[in-house]
């Protein structure tokens, strides 16, 4: 099983196909139309009109006589539409073709790469890995594309829209002070970071905008199985025993032989998803059969991740996101203490990936069983009650507000938040005593 956070499952649907991504589309020369019907567009689609307005929140925050004060913003956001990862093999191929991966100009901004001490950017294994490989058309496997960049750019331009223009929160233009900035260590992930801080700030900036990232063995933004010799193991056996779980590999066979891929092949619903929504998002054809699949190929590919991250054994969550959920505690704390320089910071930015979110709404209890569009987003809001200086944590996915079981409202009282968080998160020392054991805790 990889290390990468993808490396196994990413696809994801636009959250959006409006006429400035069909611009965009026709200027880098896609092939195709665009599917009516994305199956994975449906299920955003459906999340949005079903969702239920947050009516249980203390006050509205867009309100300036709001009795609450917003004091911090986390933003943990995926990156936008990419090439594939590996093409589904034994059917025809679509044409990754370079002029997919031109930059919009209103995403250029100057930034840097260091590690997280602001020295030089680490070796980059992941990364280097994707090189070995040229797609058909001539692009490497995991790049951002013209429409990731966009989607991530408008990301921040709904950032902005809210934490600027609507209140006063962020100033207008990038401070250093104010935002914090961190990436994996992989390109698609850094150039959507550098594409959200560009929507956001609008390119107004006076110093390049540092883009922190740290080793692949020592990464904590997705669930790095060689980091972690634990994770591995239980990860391993549990990757290796979805692909037979009964339904899913029925389903398998069925589809292979469908596609006409030979049976030596080794393929899964997490491979097909990630060619197939990659293909679709950017208007390229995917083979006629897979018409009738894609329900069952969006189900299954959930349903493999599901029993991967299984969120019944906490132990698996801990270790996949149980590093990350820590910092972001630690960053409520330093801003409700005040007491470091950190604390002054408003905005911290995590650029990562769909086996992020994933784990994550798992830990925070809120995943639909939905596979994560590109650039969706999980944002906790810090907000100060002005009459009683009690502190309340705001959830949202993708935009829109999430009432986290153990919360008695969508404004969640801060010791209750803590305790959800607490449910998952793992210190770094604790982290790394359970990560070199080869023995999982409900085995001892």
């Amino acid at each position: 099983m990889s290390n990468e956070a993808e490396s196994s499952s990413s696809f994801y649907p636009l959250l959006k196909t409006n006429s400035a991504m069909r611009t965009l589309m026709g200027k880098a020369g896609l092939l195709g139309t665009m599917s009516v019907a994305f199956g994975s567009m449906f299920w955003s689609q459906r999340k949005t009109e079903s969702e239920p307005s947050a009516s249980d929140s203390p006050s509205s925050d867009s309100d300036p006589g709001s009795s609450y004060e917003l004091k911090l913003v986390q933003v943990l956001f995926r990156h936008g539409a990419r090439t594939p990862l590996k093409s589904i093999p034994d059917v025809m191929e679509a044409q990754w073709v370079p002029t997919l991966l031109e930059p919009p100009p209103h995403t250029h901004m100057n930034y840097t790469v260091t590690d997280l001490q602001g020295g030089p950017r680490p070796p980059a294994p992941v990364e280097d890995s994707y090189r070995k490989n040229i797609l058909s058309g001539g692009t490497f496997p995991g790049q951002l594309t013209t429409l990731g960049m966009q989607q991530l750019y408008e990301l921040g331009q709904r950032l902005r829209r809210k934490y600027i223009e609507d209140r006063p929160f962020l100033s207008p233009a990038y401070i250093p002070a104010e935002v914090y900035v961190r990436s994996t260590n992989i390109v698609r992930t850094i150039e959507s970071a550098k594409c959200l801080v560009a929507g956001l700030f609008q390119q107004k900036q006076n110093e390049a905008v540092p883009i922190l990232t740290t080793e692949a063995e020592n990464e904590i933004l997705y669930p790095n199985y060689h980091g972690c010799k634990l994770l591995k193991i239980l990860c391993s056996h549990r990757w290796a025993e979805s692909t037979t779980l009964p339904d899913i590999a029925a389903d398998l066979r069925s589809i292979q032989s469908a596609l006409g891929i030979s049976a030596h092949q080794h393929v899964d619903f997490i491979l097909i998803r990630d060619d197939m929504v990659a293909r679709e998002t950017h208007g390229l054809p995917n083979p006629p059969v897979l018409n009738s699949w894609k329900n069952t190929v969006e189900q299954r590919a959930v349903d493999m991740m599901y029993h991967i991250y299984d969120p019944s054994k906490k132990e698996n969550l801990q270790l996949c996101v149980g590093p990350l959920l820590h910092v972001l505690w630690e960053n409520i704390e330093r801003k409700l203490q005040g007491s470091s320089s950190l604390s002054h910071r408003k905005l911290f930015l995590y650029s990562v990936h769909d086996t992020t979110l994933i784990p994550c709404l798992m830990a925070l209890g809120i995943f639909d069983m939905r596979w994560p569009p590109y650039a969706a987003d999980i944002s906790l809001e810090l907000h100060r009650n002005k009459q009683t200086n009690e502190a309340f944590v705001k959830v949202s996915y993708a935009g829109k507000d999430q009432l986290i079981p153990g919360c008695s409202g969508v404004y969640c009282p801060l010791q209750e938040f803590k305790q959800v968080l607490l449910t998952h998160s793992l210190s770094s020392d604790l982290y790394q005593s359970r990560c070199n054991t080869t023995q999982s805790r409900t085995e001892l």
